[in-house]
């Protein structure tokens, strides 16, 4: 569960990346929605990994 989790919040940042240095204002709104998805699986990550 853990790899999974690492695995789509890499593909969150990159697409990120991708849209927003690739597309700019074309796609606007949702590379901050995967930006912010990219955010909770990462505190996700971090809560889950304390237990």
């Amino acid at each position: 569960m853990r790899d999974l989790v690492s695995l789509i919040i890499v593909i969150l940042i990159i697409g990120w990346l991708v849209g927003f240095f690739g597309f700019g204002e074309a796609v606007g709104s949702l590379i901050h929605i995967l930006l912010v998805l990219a955010v909770i699986g990462i505190l996700y990550r971090l809560a889950v990994g304390r237990r």
